[in-house]
């Protein structure tokens, strides 16, 4: 079987790091040729001179450049005794994408945020597959990263929990037997409570999931269910489902991962313990006809045998309206789903420096859809000529909302003071 050579963005995260973890322990499967992080300088060089990876992606170099990082490369191999196999390093905003656009097999796509788009564009104009864990890519790219990756006949493939378990499920049946996607939400760590008690809670409590651990980004957005509007949005593109047939359920236990229900009625769900492990291994394990073999013991198996119980309740919509406010924003395309995640970026941001309450994260983003969508200032070309889709206009669309979101919290922060 041949190994198969990754390059991984976002190397020094959550999901970076548990990737590292699986390609080490299936060194027959898997080799990293190329990592890339943001500025966590140390951390990815000690990754590149364990894993021997011959490329190096840092967006925010130390005082010296490349100069300084092979530097530090030298230190640490002396220190771990192992040889520095780095032959090439990009530095600056737009390292990751230099590196994604170098020859692999995949490129696994970890970086947080928005600045994850021209990642993912680069590697699949270079005709690579992308195992997608940076959603907000797809989100704001939309049909853009699509029609790019059908050009040039590379694959999306999801590494988020959702999604890889709904691709999973969906090999039960055929398309035309789909009934509905079904996808599974812990609740966060604020499921159940009141309008009241939310605009009282903090950031510390916002961070403390019951279920995964994850950044602070994402923490948040799991806090407020933007999250799981991100992943019907995230649905909707990655398997053509219509906005309609996509539901989210509350399931605190996290076992049940998404479910596929089909038109005789049965419904197949994925299983396993909250490990991110299992769909970075299967992300990674698929070829590209799009069929994936198993990886053995990515994770361990839910433990039938032993008593539990699985609960299910509805999205509470009127306390977390950011989850029905993502699917108006996936209903409108275009540039509407780079507004919300923009505005969504800086809200968070902006309630982890204690300058907004946590239900005014909701709030922000309504209103920068309603400004948007209502035509107030949404003249940014959103298409070309031929009805497509451009980077620009989806970059244009994202520093749009950033702008709109630093007048709203002025606006705010002064009627909070007269009041």
């Amino acid at each position: 079987m041949k190994v198969r050579n990754v390059i991984l963005l976002g190397a020094t995260g959550s999901v970076g790091t548990q990737a590292l973890e699986v390609i080490a322990a299936n060194p027959s499967r898997f080799a990293v040729i190329g990592l890339g992080a943001g500025s966590q300088v140390a951390a990815v060089v000690e990754q590149a001179v364990r894993t021997g990876a011959r490329q190096l992606a840092v967006a925010v170099p130390p005082a010296g450049g490349e100069a300084a990082i092979r530097q530090q490369l030298a230190d640490c191999a002396e220190r771990l005794q192992l040889p520095v196999r780095v032959e090439q390093i990009f530095t600056g905003p737009e390292a990751s994408a230099a590196l994604a656009s170098q020859p692999a097999d995949v490129v696994l796509n970890a970086v947080t945020g928005a600045v994850g788009l021209t990642s993912t564009l680069a590697a699949l104009e270079a005709g690579t597959d992308v195992a997608l864990a940076n959603k907000e890519s797809l989100i704001i790219g939309g049909e853009l990263v699509l029609r790019t990756a059908a050009q040039n006949a590379a694959q999306l493939i999801p590494v988020d929990s959702e999604h890889s378990a709904i691709a999973q499920a969906l090999r039960a049946g055929r398309r035309e037997e789909i009934s509905r996607l079904i996808i599974t939400a812990s609740g966060g760590p604020f499921r159940g409570m009141s309008a009241a008690q939310l605009a009282a809670v903090t950031p510390e409590q916002a961070l403390a999931h019951p279920t995964w651990n994850m950044g602070t980004v994402i923490t948040t957005n799991s806090a407020t269910l933007v999250n799981k509007g991100l992943e019907i949005i995230e649905a909707h593109l990655l398997f053509d489902i219509d906005f309609d047939r996509i539901s989210a359920v509350v399931h605190p236990q996290s076992r049940i991962h998404s479910m596929v229900e089909f038109v005789d009625g049965s419904t197949i769900a994925q299983v396993s313990p909250p490990d991110m492990k299992l769909p970075i291994a299967y992300a990674l394990g698929t070829g590209r006809d799009g069929e994936t073999t198993r990886i053995a013991g990515a994770t361990a198996p839910e433990p039938f045998d032993a008593a539990s119980s699985w609960t299910f309740e509805p999205v509470d919509d009127e306390n977390f309206p950011a989850l029905q406010l993502a699917v108006r924003a996936g209903r409108a395309g275009g540039t509407a789903p780079g507004v919300y995640n923009a505005a969504n970026e800086e809200l968070v941001a902006a309630f982890h420096t204690g300058t907004i309450t946590f239900p005014q994260i909701s709030a922000g983003i309504a209103a920068a859809l309603d400004h948007h969508l209502g035509g107030g200032e949404n003249h940014l070309g959103s298409r070309e000529d031929t009805g497509a889709l451009t980077l620009e206009a989806v970059l244009g669309a994202d520093a749009w909302a950033r702008e709109f979101i630093a007048g709203w919290l002025q606006t705010s922060a002064a009627e909070e003071a007269r009041a």
